[in-house]
């Protein structure tokens, strides 16, 4: 099995195992009203961030040709939340080990994203700008607004 391979089946089983803990911890309220507050959807974030790996993961696995916007999207969005969280902007509800796991994968595929060593499509620098945008639009609507 290549390198590609190996890597894109790491990445999907890291974001299979964080989706299905992220999914446990979300808390259903009672009654019609509370699925309408902020608090409910603020839970959705973490498996969000989750999503996107499965989603990079995958395409990096058959080799789409916006992998590395995927990569660099969630890449972004898993760097964001701990930045935001230490800068006060708003408290991350992510739990401890997903910060932890979600920036050593994040890092890792900003790499692949950016030094493309695969060579699949290059990111332009307007696509590169596009995924950091809703890196932070992801972010600051789970956990801001």
């Amino acid at each position: 099995m290549n390198k590609r391979k190996t890597i894109s089946i790491v990445l999907l089983a890291i974001g299979v195992a964080l989706s299905i803990a992220f999914i446990l911890r979300i808390e259903f309220p009672q009654g019609f009203e509370a699925y309408f507050k902020r608090e409910y959807y603020n839970q959705f974030g973490p498996l969000a961030i989750s999503v996107e790996l499965l989603i990079a993961g995958y395409y990096f696995l058959i080799g789409h040709k916006k992998t590395n916007f995927a990569l660099a999207l969630f890449g972004f969005t898993a760097l964001l939340d701990p930045l935001f969280d230490q800068l006060g902007l708003f408290e991350s509800i992510v739990p401890l080990h997903g910060p932890i796991i979600l920036s050593i994968c994040g890092l890792l595929c900003i790499w692949l994203a950016f030094a493309n060593p695969f060579e699949l499509k290059r990111l332009s620098r307007l696509i590169a700008i596009l995924s950091l945008v809703l890196g932070v639009f992801v972010e600051l609507f789970f956990n801001y607004f």
